[in-house]
């Protein structure tokens, strides 16, 4: 592979030489995501694509020479191996004289210092001016920034508690003095993919300054051992009416005018035996999200796919995209149709995010020029794997002397996660919630030299820690929430996610059954010339049938040729297990269904048919047929049926598509069939032979409008089970 090599000179007089080297595209994080289960890093990613928002793309790192933990006020630098303590050597410099910056120490391995409380008094335009934790990023990005390079920086996670610093609170709930409210690597050597290009890259680097040189150095780090957990039962902070009762209580503020939203959340908790990299895997395989991570922190993990973008920041432009109103996703295209509908019809979601929108528009109104901030999207529905979103996207041009962090700290945090107004709606998270959100809420991602920030917000997440995975979900509350459903919404969530892992085995589980179900069965699909016929054959194939497909000649007066050609032979050379009679336009017997039916009998060959192949069994047996009244093209019904033989198991109502004008007039139904499923205006929709194995429906399996619970597939796998010889 190609390896090219140059050397430039920061802003504060580091030279740097980055050495880049093209990778093959074919999975070029694995051996590094593996590592991660045992050593520092992350890896970041978008598996979601939305025209001018989220391109997909991977990054990530392992072994950083050194991270940043800061809590409360107090940091420290750590170097991770020998590259980390020459960094904190070159970074002393640019700290040791900040008017922002006291007590600095570097002392074994670590450069410690703290931040100067914040003044009494300050005008609120230059509150994200004031000593935080961001004074020393800023300090060191004034060092490090250097023209072309975009991907040196900090990378990890924020804190919630890290508003504190911003935003002070009433604390009720104890803080652990050994977790922090930030922890972020500064990596030397990077994967970066970008999928749309299909290109992959590792940049290393290598550091000088004042005579001190990482050149030659180890890379490497120590291994942290990764806890291994007992698989275990779900449990939840809260008792059951628990979360409801605090829905009232918040209604009640809301009411008093105290806040016009909160969003408080709950804890779902459970043992995880598996690694963190397959946990990682299986969560972007069932949940693909615009921010995905994998963060190995040493003693805890954060490992999530958020939909939600906190802030990102290029040049000047400032962005974010608030979401607010969820519907689950259907089980069909037809029913995702219906739940797009009721959520844009909400106009309790809407109302929510109007407020989230405006509250949005005012953080950024702190730090962007004025005029700059718009709304650029509204309402618009991003779709993922288990619900639907409503989403707002909106940007603003900074003021001159702002920058990424201004708007980090002016934002935090996001309004769909605090409510409004917030320091409000803070405060009562800490009145109402049952512990300190640690992780959540705040977020995730990269703090880069060039000044460019890309970061989403820290939910859908499993913080993993001592083999104990834990995941957070809350819900946005108004005056006129529902108690009850909210705490079910908010609980559901959660579950969802923590059960990502076994909702995609159980998946893998149902399909492994349908697609082995035809196995080593021959089936003769019958095709009279109609326009679903692929479609049938394709889901006898996914039961793992051999299929092959004849068609049949038409004669409308009955002059010429129909039916099948030379059907001995067709019968002698495939010999199925099954012949299967498709639907089709006209009547049964213009293609010699008739006729074809009494010669499956006579070799004692099962038989199903759909449609005509449905109408073709009846006047076979001995039935008559009829012409409705209103032609059912296309249109859905509620079939009823009796759930046994080729509907075991099925529910007794489900909904399905219809295409046909001739139905079997009842009081002339042969004896030797029965019904198993009806419209409820008695238009019989399946039949069975009693004594034979022979079967047929009038519905069409194979329709959109029968994908539920994918009740069609299932019944063809059902069909050849339980029909096939």
């Amino acid at each position: 592979m190609t390896i090219h090599t140059e050397t430039f000179r920061t802003a504060g007089g580091v030279e740097v030489k980055r050495q880049t080297e093209e990778l093959p595209i074919a999975r070029p994080l694995v051996s590094l995501l593996e590592r991660l289960n045992t050593h520092r890093g992350a890896v970041f990613a978008s598996g979601y694509e939305y025209p001018g928002r989220y391109s997909r793309w991977d990054i990530g790192f392992v072994d950083p020479p050194l991270e940043l933990v800061a809590r409360q006020r107090a940091f420290a630098f750590r170097a991770l191996n020998a590259r980390g303590e020459m960094l904190l050597e070159i970074f002393r410099g640019s700290l040791a004289k900040h008017e922002h910056v006291t007590d600095l120490e570097l002392t074994d391995g670590q450069l410690k210092g703290a931040v100067a409380p914040m003044p009494e008094y300050f005008p609120e335009e230059e509150r994200s001016k004031q000593p935080t934790i961001f004074s020393v990023l800023r300090a060191l990005m004034a060092q490090m920034r250097a023209e072309g390079e975009n991907h040196l920086g900090f990378y990890g996670a924020l804190g919630y508690d890290l508003v504190l610093q911003f935003e002070p609170l009433q604390l009720r709930h104890p803080r652990r003095e050994d977790r922090p409210d930030l922890h972020l690597f500064l990596p030397d050597e990077l994967v970066v993919v970008d999928h749309r290009k299909e290109q992959a890259r590792r940049y290393r680097y290598e550091f000088a300054a004042d005579g001190l040189s990482t050149e030659g150095m180890e890379r490497s780090t120590d291994a942290v051992p990764y806890v291994r957990g007992a698989a275990s039962e779900i449990t939840c902070d809260h008792a059951p009416g628990e979360y409801a009762d605090k829905v009232r209580e918040v209604i009640a503020g809301t009411e008093r005018g105290d806040f016009f939203e909160v969003t408080p959340s709950q804890v779902l908790s459970a043992g995880y035996a598996g690694s963190p990299h397959t946990l990682f895997e299986n969560i972007r395989r069932t949940s693909p999200s615009p921010y995905e991570f994998f963060i190995n922190l040493g003693d805890e993990y954060l490992i999530g796919a958020s939909p939600e973008m906190f802030v990102r920041v290029n040049e000047s432009l400032v962005e974010t995209c608030p979401i607010a109103g969820t519907i689950g996703r259907g089980k069909t295209v037809m029913e995702d149709a219906e739940q797009i509908r009721d959520l844009l019809n909400s106009k309790k979601d809407e109302a929510e995010l109007n407020m989230c929108t405006d509250v949005d528009r005012n953080d950024k109104a702190r730090i962007c020029k004025e005029g700059s901030v718009r709304v650029i999207g509204r309402r618009m529905i991003e779709r993922y794997s288990k619900v639907f979103h409503t989403v707002d996207q909106v940007v603003g041009e900074l003021k001159d002397d702002c920058d990424g962090f201004d708007a980090l700290l002016s934002h935090m945090w996001a309004v769909t996660l605090t409510g409004a107004p917030k320091p409000a709606a803070m405060q009562k998270i800490e009145e109402l919630e049952n512990s300190a959100r640690r992780w959540y809420g705040g977020c995730v991602g990269m703090l880069l030299f060039s000044g460019e920030i890309n970061t989403g917000i820290t939910i859908r997440t499993v913080h993993l820690e001592d083999g104990i995975a834990k995941v957070r979900a809350g819900a946005t509350l108004l005056c006129d929430s529902d108690p009850d459903a909210e705490e079910r919404e908010t609980r559901a969530k959660a579950e969802t996610f923590i059960n990502a892992v076994i909702d995609a085995d159980d998946a893998k589980e149902k399909s492994a059954q349908i697609a082995t179900t035809g196995q080593g069965k021959r089936v003769l699909f019958v095709d009279n010339r109609d326009s679903f016929v692929h479609t049938l054959g394709d889901y006898v194939r996914q039961t793992g049938a051999e299929v092959v497909t004849v068609r049949a000649a038409r004669s409308r007066d009955g002059s010429g040729a129909r039916g099948l050609r030379d059907p001995q032979r067709v019968f002698a050379e495939f010999d199925p297990d099954l012949v299967f009679i498709s639907p089709g336009p006209g009547t049964p017997k213009e293609f010699g269904v008739p006729e074809l039916v009494n010669e499956c009998v006579r070799r004692a060959l099962p038989v199903f048919g759909v449609c005509l192949g449905l109408q073709g069994i009846v006047e076979a047996l001995g039935g008559e047929l009829g012409v409705l009244s209103y032609p059912m093209h296309g249109k859905e019904s509620t079939i009823r049926c009796t759930p046994e033989g080729i509907f075991d198991g099925f529910p007794t109502e489900f909904v399905a598509g219809r295409y046909h004008s001739l139905y079997v007039v009842p009081e002339k139904l042969p004896e030797c069939l029965r019904v198993l499923a009806q419209t409820d205006d008695g238009v019989i929709m399946a039949v069975e032979h009693r004594e034979l194995p022979v079967a047929a429906v009038q519905f069409h399996p194979e329709s959109i409008l029968t994908l539920k619970d994918d009740l069609g597939l299932r019944l063809i796998a059902q069909v050849i089970g339980k029909l096939a010889r």
